[in-house]
């Protein structure tokens, strides 16, 4: 399906846009407050009670409805990618994958013709800290990307960083325990995290980029985005190809030090959303060119890592970045909550010409992520429009919470909920093009992968930073592991030697130098417990009341 949501779209089309968002009701507009009854409001400051200063009585219904309404404003926050910013915008087609038709690769309809248009919207993230944290933590940036195509919605649910901590779904919530706060203390602590790192290896090549200035993006417009995993793309006879996907910001890119990423939260913890927000109001679209990555569908023996191994970079000389297409954000939500918090994304909510790899940690996310917005937001979270295809919905689902509609089409039999049937229920559709089918043959196991090769590319991305970044890794590391006891301090140290000598040596002075501060002036790792001291300290006394 294809809409006129270029960039300068009129302010009527704008407007249409933004009364999309609420539900219809077929009636006249009016300013007039009313209840969710539709009952009109005509005194919105006061109780009902018995004389003017009350007791209040129960039958307040106008009330009851809006206080009980305001007790369950809020969804289950995300357990990770709480904090989050999001926007509307288009996706327009190439046509080709580099120099050649995109059709020899994947016959997903919304890449085939140059100049197609596909409506989309974005939620850019944080991924361990809460939903009102700073966004100048250090901490990965999640970048979903919904489209809403003509053959249904394709999310491509990734983060700014290319490879990621584990390559086994398996661990997924071990790592995220040890990075979230403490279960006792509620505080989030180094020592849990390096006590996970150090007892995963794989983990060296994501830590190298996330203690580096790479862990703290400048803001949301000026960051790269990843599928991180790798999917399949399906041509119409069935032959499938690796693939990963790479989001380019024509923005550029730009990263923080801990440094300025400290002074900027003491102005302000909501920098990146503020940023997106106004870059769009003011009419400066943020874009991102879509590239890809392609790779032929084997194990391939005689590379050094496996290619679905997601802690792992496809170097760009052996397999260069092919641009499909771009994207440009340039819609801000109407309202906050029914768009962006309540937007959920899946890794396995693919399109005909898109398919799955082996990939485990693919597999592993394609389970999880559907499962928590089905938990967090509802049975029928694909019913709200900002998840909901821009496509005629037909199925055999019914009821669960918060059902407002069934998927039914007008002239089928309402009262065939089930397929097949000969009572007018709904049909199967037409194979659009020859199934995609791996063979395998391999005994059922649980056992790691055969290449991990966990430190090279570690050390090659050490090598790959300006030395500037290499200073701010190096302090960054050596800060958040003075606080860790040796035996974790020298078992990283030891990996990191692994990676590169230099790494290693480098992290080991610097932990020496910041144990050293610590012991005397107290120095960047104690400002933590110099901060709680200094609330007291400078707090002003005051009488009580």
């Amino acid at each position: 399906m294809e809409q006129d949501n270029r960039p300068n779209a009129t302010s009527n089309e704008s407007a249409e846009a933004k009364q999309s968002t609420m539900r219809s009701t077929g009636q006249e507009t009016s300013n007039i407050l009313t209840t969710r009854q539709g009952h009109p409001v005509y005194d919105n400051q006061s109780l009902r009670t018995v004389g003017n200063r009350g007791p209040a009585t129960l039958e307040n219904y106008q009330f009851l409805e809006k206080m009980s309404h305001f007790d369950r404003e809020r969804v289950p926050e995300r357990v990770v990618h709480a904090r989050g910013a999001g926007a509307h915008g288009i996706f327009e087609a190439y046509g080709t994958v580099g120099d050649e038709p995109i059709a020899r690769y994947t016959r997903a309809k919304l890449f085939q013709e140059k100049g197609k248009i596909t409506p989309l919207f974005v939620r850019f993230s944080t991924v361990i800290h809460g939903g009102h944290s700073p966004e100048t933590l250090r901490d990965p940036r999640g970048f979903a990307v919904k489209m809403y195509t003509e053959d249904g919605n394709w999310d491509l649910v990734g983060n700014n960083l290319k490879i990621f901590f584990i390559r086994d779904a398996l661990k997924f919530p071990d790592f995220i325990h040890a990075f979230k706060p403490d279960p006792v203390t509620n505080r989030q602590d180094p020592v849990r995290q390096f006590d996970f790192i150090s007892n995963t290896p794989e983990a060296m090549h994501m830590i190298t980029f996330l203690f580096s200035p790479w862990g703290i993006p400048a803001n949301y417009r000026q960051m790269q985005g990843s599928g991180v995993n790798t999917y399949k793309w399906v041509n119409e006879a069935g032959e499938a190809v690796l693939v990963k996907y790479h989001w380019e910001p024509l923005q550029g890119i730009k990263n923080l030090t801990t440094k300025a990423a400290q002074e900027i939260q003491a102005n302000n913890f909501n920098h990146a959303t503020q940023d997106l927000y106004e870059a769009i109001e003011r009419g400066d679209y943020p874009q991102w060119e879509l590239y890809v990555q392609l790779l032929r569908d084997d194990d391939h023996p005689e590379l050094d890592f496996d290619p679905l191994d997601d802690t792992k970079i496809w170097p760009k000389d052996q397999f260069p970045w092919l641009p499909v297409g771009r994207m440009t954000l340039n819609r801000n939500p109407v309202n906050y909550f029914a768009e962006v918090e309540q937007s959920a994304f899946g890794t396995g909510v693919l399109v005909d010409g898109l398919d799955f790899s082996d990939d485990k940690m693919l597999q592993g996310r394609t389970f999880s992520y559907s499962d928590t917005q089905r938990y967090r937001v509802g049975t029928n979270y694909l019913q709200l429009p900002i998840n909901a295809p821009r496509k005629h919905v037909a199925t055999n689902q019914r009821d669960g919470q918060m059902a407002y509609h069934q998927d039914i089409v007008d002239g089928m039999n309402p009262h065939v909920n089930y397929e097949p049937s000969t009572l007018g229920g709904l049909q199967e559709a037409p194979r659009p093009g020859k199934d995609h089918t791996p063979h395998y043959n391999a005994a059922l196991v649980r056992e790691k992968i055969d290449r991990q090769n966990n430190f090279k590319q570690a050390g090659e991305t050490y090598r790959g930073f300006e030395e500037w970044e290499r200073e701010e890794l190096i302090f960054n590391l050596s800060d958040a592991l003075s606080r860790c006891p040796a035996h974790i301090q020298n078992k990283m140290v030891e990996m990191f030697y692994a990676c590169d000598e230099e790494y290693g040596h480098r992290v080991k002075e610097g932990i020496r130098q910041a144990s050293e501060m610590m012991e005397g002036t107290g120095g960047a790792s104690a400002a933590a417990d110099k901060a709680v001291k200094q609330a007291e300290a400078k707090g002003k006394d005051a009488a009580a009341y």
